[in-house]
Order: structure tokens, then C-alpha cells, then sequence
């Protein structure tokens, strides 16, 4: 039977990292439990809510931890109430140990807690994946791929395939990625350094804003690799698997205007049209169709809102550059918000087709390789 000491901030870290995994609404009543494997090489602590699956390993090599390992086995036990009584106890030093019955008995200076737990082994199996010849990608490398696409996934279930990011990889070096509601969309693409499989998946959005925190070393690589409907992002501790979603992503490519569309060019400080759009949104969200409209004249660029029950906002704004002809047009001011927000160059250039047209932004400096799109509103 379990027994083993540990540091109790290391263990709650290690916790804290493995319950993102674990839900509340899930089908499989095990599933809203811990896994704790214990063997002589270290702990496994394993959550899974059937869509997201995370596999946590300690060395009990490591320092930091301070864990000495007297007895191996497994374990489940309620994730949440587990986490809290954990992070209650009064010493650094925390003694875990199962009795008869399955039960726990956590010791921790003068404190003692009782626990009842579940044989591990009703616990749902993981779905192996194959590691053989992973794509190595940096943490903060995808992540800011994340960062710049996600925002622009659907929130409406009723299209499942849009409600995550689009990831391909091409002749083994070319990564894109892409994201849209079919009112925007923002489009990365990048060459990587190492090679990997080519492939064509859909990850989920809330795997992504899980992947985030579950990740939080930027400068460490992790090994990427697919199988039956499934990823695997894998560094020395942390095994974080996703379900995909299945269905064809839309060619998005043909929603990229050709050089020779555009009809209107402007270039804009970001942080200065970003804070121009938000004091427009506040009367556009006043409105019935909640938008704002831009109207490009001569050497005039003004934005408007009007709400007859709130009032109205008029603002000339600076273009840096200009050239093409003049256009009027309406759109929702928060898709230009978040458009800008992950914009990390100063300067934005925006480009125009027609009234009717969706609208491109890129990093001045950029050719092609970070693009969005935003489709205007028709307005009478």
C-alpha cells in the first residue's frame, strides 16, 4: 500500500497543473477523480475529463520535492476536496499514506485527515499514442500562435469544426494556422526549424487555453505527436492529450484577397486605433446593430457611432500612410479591437476592397505571414 513524504507547494503545483484536466459534467462518474500511481521511480498524477487528459510525473529524484517513496501502489481520490485539503495543511512537509480499505491518511505537523479513495483500477486507460518521430516545437513559440488565432474561433456549438484552430503542417516545415467564426479570421503561418510528419487537425479551443497554463515554461521544447484522432504535447514530466475535432476544415485560403483587389490602403499606430475603436464601442454597444462606421474622404479619416438613446461619438483619426480611393464602411468595432490586440508590431496596415468586402490587417512590416480578416456590416 501508498506511502510516501513530500513538499507539500511542490505536490499542490504538481495538483494544481493535473485537476485543468479534470471536469465537474462528466459522464464516467471516475472521471471526476485523481489518479495517484505511485512507483519507485517517482508519482504519476493522472485527470481526464474524456476530451482533455493530463499525465503529471515527480521524479523522486527531484530536489525540489523532497520525496522519499517507502511503499508503491495506486490510488484514486476526489480531485477537488483533495487539492483543497492539501493546500490547507500547515507544514511544508506532508506524509501520505493508505490504510485498509482504500482509505488515505494525510499527516502534516499536528494534522491528520482521513480520506477515503477508489481502486485505480476503474479509472478509464489513456489511448497511447506513438512517440516515434515527434515534431519538437518551442512552448512560447505555440503559444503566440495560440494567442494570435484562438480569439477569432466561433463560440456557436452548432458548428462544431469552427469552434478550434485550424493547425496544418506541409512539406514537414510549413505550419499554418487559422482560426475563424465566419464573420473573422486570423491566419500565422511559419516555417519551423526541425521537420515533422505533415498533418491536417483541428484542436479545440478550451484544449488551448488549458495548453497555456498547463505549460508554463516559454523557453523549454515539447514533442508533438498524432494518432487516432488525438495530440500529444509531451515535455520530461508533462503528458497533455487532446481529442481533435473531427470533420473538414473549409479552405480558408480563398478568403485571402489577391494583391491587386484592394482598392484603399491605410497604415495606423495600433495602440492609437485601439483606443479610438474602444471609446467607439462604448456608443456602438448602445446600438441595434452595434457598430461603428469608418469613412475614408479626401484626406479625412473619421470614425462614428450613434445611438439616439445614448448619443454619438465622432473622432478623426491619424492615418501614417494612404493611398487608394475613398470608402464609407461599417463593422463591429470589437473585431477590430481584438484584431489589434495581438498585433505586436507598432503599426498596422489595413486594406480595403469595398463596402461590402472584408477588410485585411497585417503588421506593417509583414508580407503574408500573419493576416486577418474582418467582414463589414451592410448598414442603411
Amino acid at each position: 500500500m501508498i506511502k510516501f513524504s513530500i513538499n507539500k507547494v511542490a505536490f499542490q503545483n504538481a495538483l494544481k497543473i493535473t485537476k485543468q484536466a479534470i471536469g465537474s459534467k462528466v459522464t464516467i462518474p471516475a472521471l471526476t477523480k485523481l489518479k495517484i500511481e505511485v512507483t519507485t521511480e517517482g508519482i504519476t498524477l493522472t485527470g481526464s475529463n474524456g476530451q482533455i487528459s493530463i499525465e503529471n510525473f515527480l521524479p523522486a529524484a527531484d530536489r525540489d520535492a523532497g520525496m522519499h517513496i517507502s511503499d508503491t501502489g495506486s490510488i484514486l481520490l476526489e480531485a477537488s476536496f483533495f487539492e483543497s485539503v492539501v493546500s490547507q495543511m500547515p507544514e511544508l512537509a506532508l506524509e501520505f499514506k493508505e490504510l485498509e480499505q482504500k482509505q488515505v491518511l494525510l499527516t502534516s505537523g499536528k494534522s491528520e485527515i482521513t480520506l477515503k479513495g477508489q481502486d485505480a483500477e476503474i479509472y478509464p486507460r489513456i489511448q497511447e499514442i506513438s512517440q516515434e518521430n515527434p515534431l519538437k516545437i518551442n512552448v512560447g513559440f505555440l503559444k503566440e500562435i495560440f494567442t494570435e488565432t484562438v480569439f477569432a474561433v466561433s463560440t456557436q456549438e452548432s458548428r462544431p469544426i469552427f469552434t478550434g484552430v485550424h493547425l496544418t503542417l506541409s512539406d514537414k516545415v510549413n505550419l499554418k494556422a487559422v482560426a475563424t467564426d465566419s464573420h473573422r479570421m486570423s491566419q500565422r503561418l511559419l516555417v519551423l526549424e526541425n521537420e515533422g510528419t505533415d498533418f491536417d487537425v483541428v484542436l479545440p479551443s478550451k484544449s488551448i487555453q488549458n495548453f497555456k497554463n498547463v505549460f508554463s515554461n516559454d523557453e523549454e521544447d515539447l514533442d508533438i505527436s498524432l494518432a487516432n484522432n488525438q495530440i500529444l504535447f509531451r515535455n520530461e514530466r508533462i503528458s497533455y492529450y487532446s481529442r481533435l475535432i473531427e470533420g473538414t476544415y473549409p479552405d480558408t485560403n480563398r478568403l485571402i484577397p489577391n494583391e491587386d483587389d484592394y482598392s484603399l490602403n491605410l497604415v495606423f499606430d495600433v495602440a492609437a486605433l485601439r483606443r479610438t475603436m474602444e471609446r467607439a464601442r462604448l456608443l456602438s454597444n448602445a446600438t441595434a446593430n452595434g457598430t461603428v462606421k469608418l469613412t475614408v474622404s479626401g484626406d479625412s479619416v473619421i470614425t462614428t457611432a450613434n445611438s439616439p438613446e445614448v448619443g454619438s461619438v465622432h473622432e478623426e483619426l491619424t492615418a501614417l500612410e494612404k493611398n487608394g480611393e475613398d470608402i464609407a464602411i461599417s463593422f463591429n468595432p470589437q473585431y477590430l479591437i481584438d484584431a489589434l490586440r495581438v498585433i505586436k508590431e507598432p503599426e498596422v496596415r489595413i486594406r480595403f476592397i469595398s463596402n461590402v468586402r472584408p477588410f485585411t490587417l497585417l503588421p506593417k512590416n509583414d508580407t503574408d505571414s500573419f493576416i486577418q480578416l474582418i467582414t463589414p456590416v451592410r448598414t442603411n
